[in-house]
């Protein structure tokens, strides 16, 4: 069995997800890559942390999906456990809420509130066995100051921040550190249509993010180096939000 840590990443085949991935195996963590559907991106991202020097086992499950959740996961974690888990997967579908159907709520905050309450339960119990760990959940700017259109998207990600703080209390005797990163535009599927000669003005450092720079806050985050700090959101967002 190897020596070397493990992280499990959600929603790691693209975008965040997967830099995060690659970032994590560049700092020595073999990697539990999570993804839903898209079986060629999970494989490609797989072949990138493998060339970086990491092992990478692919998890394949829905994590708003209880059965599959444990499914999946529950059989790994009887001879395993990650160190870090980083709680990435989730989507938007906007749209102003008067216009909006109960399947668009419903949908969003499932992947992110039950996504991170799913899994973040299994793989808990073996850290505070262990009486180490660090859970990491991808929030955004839209958690923080609201964003009119997505008031599901914005709901999850606020609950999402909640539930860092609450959990961060709890497990802190225990030595598993708790925190939320919060981005703002990034460049991933996400933006990759919104009109960006309107965006880019609003945002102090005048660009759009990289998926890069959200891992590397990860990446500290996940270090020793952040040793005392939990229940905290960091926000990686070029000033827009402040």
């Amino acid at each position: 069995m190897s020596s070397r840590k493990i992280a499990l990443v959600t929603g790691a085949s693209k975008g965040i997800g997967a830099a995060i991935a690659l970032t994590l195996a560049r700092d020595g963590f073999d990697i539990w890559l999570n993804y839903r559907s898209d079986h060629a991106a999970a494989a490609e991202v797989a072949r990138q942390v493998e060339a970086a020097g990491a092992s990478c086992r692919l998890v394949c499950c829905d994590v708003a999906d209880a059965s599959a959740v444990k499914e999946t996961l529950g059989p790994l974690l009887e001879n395993e456990s990650p160190e870090v888990l980083v709680n990435n997967a989730g989507h938007a579908k906007d749209t102003l809420m008067v216009w909006m159907g109960e399947d668009e709520w419903k949908d969003v905050l499932s992947v992110h509130l039950d996504g991170f309450f799913l899994v973040t339960k299994l793989v808990l119990v073996g850290m505070l066995k262990r009486r180490s760990g660090r859970i990491i959940n991808i929030a955004s700017t839209s958690g923080q100051s609201g964003v009119a259109g997505q008031v599901n998207y914005s709901a999850a990600k606020a609950g999402l921040i909640g539930a860092t703080k609450a959990l961060a209390l709890e497990t802190a005797k225990r030595k598993v550190l708790v925190n939320a990163v919060a981005p703002g535009f990034i460049e991933t599927d996400m933006v990759a249509g919104l009109p960006k000669e309107k965006i880019v003005p609003m945002i102090p450092l005048g660009r759009i993010g990289t998926p890069e720079e959200v891992a590397e806050v990860v990446s500290f985050l996940a270090s020793d180096k952040a040793s005392y700090i939990t229940g905290q959101v960091i926000a990686v967002n070029g000033g827009i939000y402040l």
